[in-house]
């Protein structure tokens, strides 16, 4: 076999839906799970992509994912509201919270919804992205198990928070800074030790607490800028577990090594900024895009090298691979391989 086989979106949208639909997850839930672990793969973050599908498809039959949730939303002021997820994937609980905080923020100018009893979201980009095609500001967050080392200390205990903003600008691009706070996220990790490659340092430390670059003895993640990377974590425990009543840092059971029956508890925060509250919308835009041209096009340390900003690499790596296909290293092609097995999809092909 390959070492890389090139996988066709569309067809693999079709097969991850049909894998779903064999588990009894309902239509809506797996077309929001689709759609996002596609939107992760087709921008280059793998780590948090299609590759993930067979890890959900144990976490489903182990019970700790509801396949069909009865979804609870309270609205308890003029912008905010809880959304009670009921277990089910984090991508179609953001997907349905994202919808209530469009509604609220067309209404009174934001909305923000808290969202507890929730599971792996994949790609927190995904929910703030959707958000900013809507002409508003986007942000997502989700807190996750214990992962990032305390400085000064020898253990993690908080998780590895990601947050999300985006933007729309013309032309239909969406800035999108994407970004947990360590160094590089453990799902990389893990797929970097899957490939046999080094850490670079400063990027996670072994279950003493000192750095390493084996990524196989990587125990814990090294939080970015040290205190700072530290301090936003807090930060987003406030949203995503202060605010939801949710578990954190070392008492969220861990996503990969805690028994599959376990549920998570995960919270996790989405809020809408209706743009138009502030500047027309065609000002926002075209403003904001001149911002963007010209850091774009600042004087470049290396003539080859270009500057980028949030969402350029993304954009680039998309109309890759719309085109040309999502790179599955060999063994998460098997991985697939065995799902079709599994489940009779005998007549699914999803490589080019």
């Amino acid at each position: 076999m390959k070492e890389i086989q090139y996988v066709s979106s569309s067809k693999l949208n079709e097969y991850i839906l049909q894998v779903l639909l064999k588990l009894n997850v309902s239509d809506q839930v797996a077309q929001h799970v689709s759609k996002a672990l596609l939107y992760a793969s087709l921008r280059g973050i793998d780590s948090h992509g299609v590759r993930l599908l067979p890890h959900y498809v144990r976490a489903i039959q182990g019970g700790r994912i509801n396949p069909n949730p009865k979804y609870s939303f309270d609205q308890t002021g003029a912008s905010t509201g809880i959304l009670d997820a009921d277990h089910t994937f984090g991508h179609a609980a953001c997907m349905h919270a994202v919808k209530k905080a469009v509604e609220l923020a067309h209404e009174v100018g934001s909305g923000h919804v808290a969202i507890r009893n929730s599971t792996h979201f994949g790609a927190a980009s995904y929910y703030a992205h959707e958000i900013a095609k809507c002409d508003m500001i986007g942000v997502s967050m989700t807190n996750t198990d214990s992962q990032l080392r305390t400085p000064g200390g020898i253990r993690p205990f908080l998780g590895n928070n990601p947050i999300c903003f985006s933007a729309p600008a013309e032309d239909g691009f969406v800035f999108t800074l994407d970004m947990a706070t360590s160094v590089m996220t453990y799902n990389k990790i893990k797929q970097m030790a899957a490939a046999g490659q080094v850490l670079p340092s400063g990027v996670a430390a072994d279950s003493y607490g000192k750095e390493t670059t084996d990524p196989s003895k990587a125990a814990m993640l090294i939080p970015f800028g040290d205190y700072r990377g530290y301090g936003l974590s807090i930060l987003i425990e406030l949203f995503c577990s202060m605010f939801t009543g949710m578990l954190y840092g070392p008492d969220i059971p861990k996503m990969f090594e805690a028994p599959l029956h376990q549920k998570r508890n995960i919270g996790q925060f989405i809020s809408a900024y209706r743009i138009n509250c502030f500047q027309p919308i065609d000002i926002f835009k075209k403003r904001f895009s001149e911002l963007l041209y010209r850091l774009r096009n600042e004087p470049r340390m290396q003539e080859e090298i270009p500057i980028f900003v949030p969402g350029d690499k993304e954009e680039v790596c998309y109309r890759e691979r719309i085109q040309h296909g999502i790179p599955l290293p060999a063994k998460e092609y098997e991985d697939f391989c065995k799902l079709t097995q599994q489940f009779g999809l005998i007549n699914m092909e999803i490589k080019y």
